[in-house]
C-alpha cells in the first residue's frame, strides 16, 4: 500500500510555474537568471505558507541547472537537477536559524563558504527563519554576507522582517511575498481535488481558503482535514460543520432583522451563535468584516477588492443594496469600538447586544420623548370650607356665586355636590392663586360677563437638579460603550452650570477633551431624555491642572522612609532587610 503524503508536501511547488499567487515575483527571478544578473544575497519576506522557502529552493536549483528551458525553468534532467531532486546536492545547503541561532552556528556556515562547488556554478545557502538569529550571530555574519566569494549566494527567508537589523537588510535584495488570494487558493485546491479524485463545491473551497488566511500550506492542510471528514465529497454544509465556521448566512439574517428594526430577532440570532460555541468578540469581529464587505459591494469600483467567489459576491451586492453607505460607515464604527472595549467590559454579552441595538437605531432611531404634564380639571371650592360664613348653595345642578363674606352666623344647610359637567364657583377678586407643582392656576375675578373662570396652565421643561443630573450622568457611564479613557474622564468630573445656565465639563487635558467631544451629542441626548430637560447643553473646557504629581518607585519610597522615620529605620536594620 502506497504511503500517504499530506497535500501540503505532495503538491509543494517544484518549478516557478507551480508557485501559486506570486507571478510578478517569480517572473523577476526568472529574468535575473536569464540575464545573469544575480545578486550575492536575497531576502524573501512574507507571512507563513506563501512560498518563500519553496521559491528559494526552486531558485537555487535553477541557477545551477546546465540546461535551462526556454521559459526559464530548470530541466530536471541534468546531474545538478537530479541530485537536488534526490536530496543529495552538495551545492545547496539549507540552514534552520530557529534552532541554530548562535554565533557558533553561524561560524559553521562561514567555514563552509570557503569550499567551492564540486559541480555547478554556485553554492547556495538557504537560511530559513533568519530573524531568529541573535544579535551576536548577525554581527558575526555581516562581513561574510557583504563580501562572499563569487560562487556563493545567500537566500534568507523570514516571516518577520522588522526583527532583522538594518545592516543585514542593506546587504540584501528584498523580495516581499504577497498573501495568496482566495481565488488563487480555490483554483489550486480544485486542481488538487481533481488529481485526488475528490469532488468539491467551490463555495466549500472558498470557506477553506478564508480559514487559511492567505497561506497555501494552511489551505491544503485544512483541505485534507475536510476531505477526511466528508469522505471525498466536500460540500458547503459539511465543511461548515467540520470546521465549526460562523457562516455568513447568520450575518445575512442579522442584516434583515436590522433593516426591519427587529431587535428581539437580532438578540435571538446572537444567542444562537453563542450556543454554537462562538464568543462575542469572534462574532463582533466577523460582523465588522461583513460590514466591510458590504461597503465594498455597494460600489462597482470596489468590487475588485472583494476577495470572494462570484456567487458570494452576488449575495453581498444584493445585501448592500438594502442599506445606504452612511449606515455601513456608522455600523463599522460601532463594531470597531465594541471590539476595542470587549476585553475591558465586565458584561461582555450586554456589550455586544448594546452594539446591535445601536446599529439598529441608526435606521430606526428612538423618538426623543419631551416631558409633558397631563391637563388638570378645574378645581371647585366647597363653600363649607371657606373661612367666612357663606350663603347656602342652591340645589341646582350648577353652583351659585359665592356671597360676600359677612359676620352673620352661617346657615348650615346641606350643599349640593356639583356634577362632572358643573362649572366651578368663581373666586372673589384678589383671592390667592393655587399652585400645584409646576402647573400654576390663577382664579379670575368674578364678573357678570364671566360667571365662571377657567384655569390656565403653563408647562415648562423639567428643571435639572444636582441629584437628577448625577443620576443621569452615572447611568450613561454604566451603560455606554465609549472607550475607557472617555468613561474615566467622565467618572472623575460632573458638569457644573454657569451663570447663563449652560453646563460646563472641566477636563485635565486636550486629549480627554477631544475624546469626550466625539461623544458629546450622545451624552447630551441621553441626559435630556433621562432628566426630562430638553434645553440641557454641554461644553467641554480644558483647565490648567498645574504641575503633575510625582510618582515614586518602591526603592524611592523605601529611601524616604529610612531617611525620615527613625523607628522604621531601626525595624529595617533589626530584621536585616534588603532593598527591593
Amino acid at each position: 500500500m502506497e504511503q500517504y503524503i499530506v497535500s501540503a508536501r505532495k503538491y509543494r511547488p517544484s518549478s516557478f510555474a507551480t508557485v501559486v499567487g506570486q507571478e510578478a515575483l517569480t517572473s523577476t527571478l526568472k529574468n535575473a537568471i536569464a540575464t545573469d544578473h544575480l545578486a550575492h544575497a536575497y531576502l524573501f519576506c512574507g507571512s507563513r505558507g506563501v512560498g518563500k522557502t519553496s521559491c528559494a529552493r526552486i531558485f537555487a536549483k535553477t541557477i545551477n541547472c546546465s540546461n535551462i528551458t526556454a521559459d526559464g525553468e530548470a530541466c530536471n534532467e541534468c546531474e545538478s537537477c537530479r541530485s537536488f531532486n534526490e536530496g543529495v546536492s552538495m551545492n545547496i545547503i539549507e540552514f534552520d536559524a530557529a534552532s541554530n541561532n548562535g554565533v557558533d552556528d553561524i561560524k559553521k556556515i562561514i567555514d563552509q563558504v570557503h569550499i567551492p562547488p564540486a559541480r555547478g556554478r554556485y553554492r547556495v545557502f538557504i537560511i530559513d527563519e533568519v530573524h531568529m538569529l541573535s544579535n551576536q550571530a548577525f554581527n558575526a555574519f555581516l562581513k561574510t554576507l557583504e563580501e562572499p566569494p563569487s560562487y556563493v549566494i545567500f537566500i534568507l527567508a523570514t516571516t518577520e522582517k522588522h526583527k532583522i537589523i538594518p545592516t543585514i537588510l542593506s546587504r540584501c535584495q528584498i523580495y516581499d511575498f504577497s498573501r495568496i488570494s482566495i481565488n488563487d487558493m480555490v483554483a489550486h485546491m480544485q486542481s488538487v481535488a481533481a488529481n485526488e479524485g475528490i469532488t468539491a463545491e467551490e463555495s466549500a473551497l472558498s470557506v477553506i481558503a478564508h480559514q487559511a488566511d492567505g497561506a497555501m500550506r494552511d489551505a491544503l492542510s485544512i483541505f485534507d482535514q475536510v476531505a477526511a471528514s466528508c469522505r471525498g465529497n466536500i460540500t458547503y454544509d459539511r465543511t461548515i460543520e467540520a470546521l465549526n465556521v460562523l457562516d455568513s448566512s447568520y450575518y445575512n439574517r442579522l442584516l434583515d432583522c436590522i433593516v426591519a428594526g427587529d431587535i428581539p430577532g437580532e438578540l435571538l440570532i446572537f444567542n444562537e451563535i453563542r450556543a454554537k460555541g462562538f464568543d462575542g468578540q469572534f462574532f463582533i469581529s466577523g460582523l465588522c468584516e461583513y460590514f466591510r464587505s458590504l461597503m465594498l459591494a455597494g460600489n462597482e469600483r470596489t468590487h475588485s477588492l472583494l476577495d470572494e467567489p462570484d456567487d458570494i459576491k452576488a449575495t453581498l451586492v444584493d445585501a448592500a443594496a438594502k442599506v445606504k453607505p452612511d449606515f455601513i460607515y456608522s455600523a463599522l464604527n460601532i463594531c470597531n469600538d465594541t471590539d476595542l472595549n470587549y476585553r475591558l467590559s465586565s458584561s461582555k454579552q450586554m456589550l455586544v447586544e448594546l452594539a446591535l441595538i445601536k446599529i439598529t437605531q441608526l435606521l430606526h432611531p428612538s423618538p426623543v420623548i419631551e416631558p409633558t404634564v397631563a391637563p388638570l380639571r378645574p378645581i371647585s371650592v366647597n363653600p363649607s370650607q371657606q373661612a367666612a360664613p357663606q350663603a347656602p348653595a342652591t340645589p341646582a345642578s350648577t353652583a351659585a356665586p359665592i356671597a360676600p363674606a359677612t359676620h352673620a352666623p352661617a346657615t348650615h344647610a346641606p350643599a349640593s355636590i356639583p356634577t362632572r359637567s358643573a362649572a366651578p364657583a368663581p373666586r372673589p377678586a384678589g383671592s390667592p392663586k393655587i399652585s400645584l407643582g409646576r402647573v400654576t392656576m390663577t382664579n379670575a375675578p368674578a364678573t357678570a360677563a364671566a360667571p365662571t373662570a377657567t384655569a390656565t396652565a403653563t408647562v415648562t421643561s423639567i428643571p435639572i437638579t444636582a441629584e437628577s443630573l448625577a443620576k443621569a450622568w452615572n447611568t450613561y457611564i454604566d451603560t455606554c460603550s465609549a472607550e475607557p479613557a472617555v468613561v474615566n474622564s467622565m467618572r472623575n468630573n460632573l458638569p457644573k452650570a454657569d451663570d447663563s445656565g449652560k453646563y460646563i465639563l472641566l477636563v485635565d487635558n486636550d486629549l480627554s477633551g477631544s475624546r469626550i467631544n466625539e461623544h458629546r451629542s450622545d451624552i447630551v441626548n441621553f441626559v435630556r431624555n433621562a432628566t426630562g430637560n430638553a434645553t440641557f447643553d454641554l461644553e467641554v473646557r480644558v483647565i490648567d491642572s498645574g504641575p503633575q504629581p510625582m510618582f515614586w518607585n518602591e526603592n524611592q519610597v523605601l529611601t524616604y522612609m529610612l531617611d525620615n522615620h527613625p523607628n522604621f529605620r531601626e525595624f529595617y536594620n533589626n530584621y536585616k532587610l534588603s532593598k527591593i
